[in-house]
């Protein structure tokens, strides 16, 4: 408009001076110009007659022309003006307004109230508002654990004397039955007396049911709401029943059931007038007033409820001062057992994974053998760890070839530091890895008699080294796994390739982080968890794997299951060979002091500065997994995996199997590899007899004892016994 208030001023302009419009600037003028190059004349003719018009320019047709400019111009404006700038709106009167407005809001409130039962389902005030209790037990049937919340069966309002119903309601909510989920009176009258709450009994079972306890406008808010929509799809008393279903009594006791038997002994169709004005009492501060330690301020709190159940009309004031004080009757119940213990914590999770909402308490039986995890949490306690290993914790876990967890001990004293060193603590597994780089070897050809360089590494960034610097050129992969040469499963790990190792670990169940490609992953880096280390074993025990651990029993897989449950083997001489592996380790290599007097299968793990120490191996249908170290990761003192965690291992197995017990090995501690760094080796035939260096070799032309490089000959024969220097060894070709 702007633009044309400019156009039409300098026609004015110009029509005052005699002179018509400027050229070009109106295409209405110049189209009624004649194409005549010899006129000059400017006179403009007329729209009517053709004809020349003199004097001034025929305005009163432009007028015309430009009045439809001026309707076009005004309806293109009006067209591009918001919705809120038009006239329609701008002339309704603030009263409209205010009725749309209000129509508005209840259509949207109308939308939330339909739209609620989707994030908010009214089955949810069905169930507890708190885990039920859960009993754990032992295989045998000896309670272990107990944990939840004490819920009984939801009440009935129908089924409830009048005098139980009244005392909730004088004290919480004394105009329930008249309102909509919302008492302003009611919150006027709480605030002004002190007596009764601001919230409903609907707005009660709205926050405790669907609300967090958060104290915020925005939860007050949402509160109401709910408590609106309750109303419109539940009766009254189905409301009130939830509600004393739900409600938390103190002492642990949820619902007015549990609550009753639990303060009383008797069932809440059968509480007297006192009794149930003592529960009503306790809402409002369940903790501060439970009678069991507070009896005092609940019979203070109980004459209260009287008091507002006189009030209201509910009892006379002769009726109220003729109640006697009640009797707190709580029975003994057998709740002695611990609510947490290693196995507990972790197998607790799992049960209430399977369990469905409900108000009854479960009991179910776990895999846990009380008998063993009495042995172990025994055995774990006396490990003699010495003044030089303060901070040292021992864990201890065993299961059945199918992961079936039998015993488990997270740490020496669960009081102190509940923290599970079983399932929770991720540490290197030190050379107990080296099961699966040789596992990966078998698979991809190679045989327990083939040989591989013993020799120290010179070349590459990484070069770990033997214990006690014990080399030699060749070497058998079995004689390499007995004796842990950390070399040999280096150049064994870059021979198969680390993606074929990892690959194996997978297949094994292992789904700890693992870096392809580096080197020091053959001497167990990869930090995991001795659950997790244990359940590998396992698979390789049963030849079926992955092996799942599992804290409850599991019947037998349905056809179903079978078919779309993927395990995976290895085949039977490979099986064989890596058997052969783990009886040399345990009965001549490092892991000699958990050597048993039955067929047993094992190896040691020890990693860098002596952080870790480790033993895992099975024996009859029982795979046991030890692990000794300290939580801050500082060094053990010299304990490596052939030592103390076999001994716990062999003493564990020995009582857990009923084996008698064979005379004790003569070595006692013998290195095991220190992980990357510093293993143990030993000379190809000679059996090490110690961590001094000495060691014992058998030939035909005798018996040879190396001591800190020493060597002697003792032969016997009919001279009687000779000993002399030995001749010097012939060195490997």
């Amino acid at each position: 408009m702007a633009l044309f208030d400019r156009f039409w001023k300098g026609f004015r302009a110009r029509a005052d001076e005699g002179a018509g419009p400027p050229a070009g600037f109106f295409p209405l003028y110049e189209s009624s110009r004649p194409i005549d190059d010899d006129d000059d004349d400017d006179l403009p003719r007329s729209s009517v007659s053709g004809q020349r018009v003199s004097g001034k320019p025929a305005f009163d047709e432009w007028d015309a022309k430009l009045g439809l400019v001026d309707e076009a111009l005004a309806v293109e404006e009006k067209r591009r003006l918001r919705w809120w700038q038009r006239d329609y709106w701008r002339s309704r009167s603030k009263w409209w307004w205010t009725g749309r407005g209000v129509l508005a809001f209840l259509a949207t409130f109308a939308l939330l109230i339909g739209w609620l039962p989707f994030p908010a389902p009214l089955s949810k005030s069905l169930e507890p508002i708190a885990p039920p209790q859960v009993t754990l037990l032992a295989s045998d049937g000896t309670p272990i654990a107990r944990q939840g919340a004490v819920v009984e069966a939801p009440v009935k309002v129908a089924d409830l004397p009048p005098h139980v119903i009244q005392a909730f309601i004088a004290i919480e909510d004394r105009r329930f039955y008249s309102h909509w989920g919302i008492d302003p009176r009611g919150i006027a009258r709480a605030a002004w007396t002190g007596y009764g709450g601001g919230s409903t009994i609907t707005q009660q079972l709205a926050k405790f049911t669907f609300l967090t306890p958060e104290q915020s406008l925005t939860r007050k808010a949402r509160e109401a709401l709910i408590a609106v929509w309750l109303e419109s799809w539940l009766t009254k008393d189905e409301i009130l029943e939830r509600y004393l279903s739900n409600a938390y009594f103190g002492d642990n006791q949820y619902g007015l059931r549990a609550a009753s038997l639990h303060y009383f002994y008797r069932q809440p169709e059968k509480l007297r007038p006192e009794q149930a004005a003592m529960l009503a009492g306790l809402l409002q501060a369940p903790s501060r007033y439970a009678p069991t330690k507070h009896y005092d301020k609940a019979k203070k709190r109980m004459e209260l409820v009287i008091g507002s159940m006189v009030a209201v009309g509910y009892l006379t004031r002769a009726e109220a001062d003729a109640l006697p004080d009640p009797r707190i009757d709580v029975r003994t119940r057998d709740d002695n057992l611990p609510t947490g213990t290693y196995f507990a914590d972790w197998a607790l999770p799992l049960a209430r994974e399977g369990i469905d909402a409900s108000y009854s308490k479960q009991t179910l039986t776990t895999t846990l053998d009380s008998r063993l995890q009495a042995l172990a949490s025994r055995i774990v306690a006396r490990a003699p760890l010495g003044p030089n290993k303060g901070g040292a914790q021992v864990a201890l876990v065993a299961m059945r070839r199918n992961g079936e967890v039998v015993a488990m001990v997270g740490g020496r004293d669960y009081a102190k530091s509940p923290f599970n060193r079983v399932t929770q603590a991720r540490r290197q597994p030190g050379s107990t890895f080296k099961t699966i780089v040789y596992l990966a070897a078998l698979e991809n050809g190679w045989e327990p008699d083939d040989t591989i360089p013993n020799t120290p590494i010179t070349q590459g960034s990484y070069r770990p080294k033997n214990a006690r610097e014990q080399y030699s050129a060749q070497i058998t992969l079995e004689d390499a796994f007995a004796s842990s040469s950390n070399v040999a499963a280096v150049r064994l790990f870059q021979a198969v390739g680390s993606d074929k190792v990892i690959a194996t670990a997978r297949r094994l169940g292992i789904t700890a982080p693992m870096a392809e490609g580096d080197p020091s992953l053959a001497l167990g880096t990869s930090a995991m968890t001795l659950m997790e280390l244990t359940a590998a074993y396992a698979g390789i025990a049963a030849n079926e794997y992955p092996v799942e651990p599992h804290a409850f029993p599991r019947g037998e897989r349905s056809w179903w299951e079978w078919l779309t449950t993927r395990t995976d083997s290895m085949s039977s001489g490979h099986h064989e060979d890596l058997e052969g592996m783990l009886r040399a380790a345990i009965n001549r290599g490092t892991g000699r002091n958990a050597s048993l007097p039955i067929a047993n299968y094992g190896k040691t793990g020890t990693t860098q500065d002596y952080r870790d120490a480790l033993f895992v191996g099975y024996a009859g249908d029982l795979v046991v997994g030890v692990w000794v170290g300290k939580d801050d990761n500082t060094p053990l003192d010299g304990v490596t995996g052939g030592s103390l965690p076999a001994r716990i291992w062999r003493d564990f197995m020995l009582a857990a199997l009923k084996i008698e017990a064979a005379p004790a090995p003569a070595a006692s501690d013998t290195p095991d590899p220190e992980g990357p760094v510093q293993p143990l080796d030993t000379l190809e035939g000679e059996i090490p007899l110690g961590q001094d260096g000495a060691s014992l070799k058998v030939d035909g032309q005798g018996v040879t004892l190396r001591q800190d490089g020493v060597p002697v000959e003792v032969r016997v024969d009919g001279g009687g016994v000779v000993v002399q220097p030995a001749p010097a060894p012939t060195p490997p070709p």
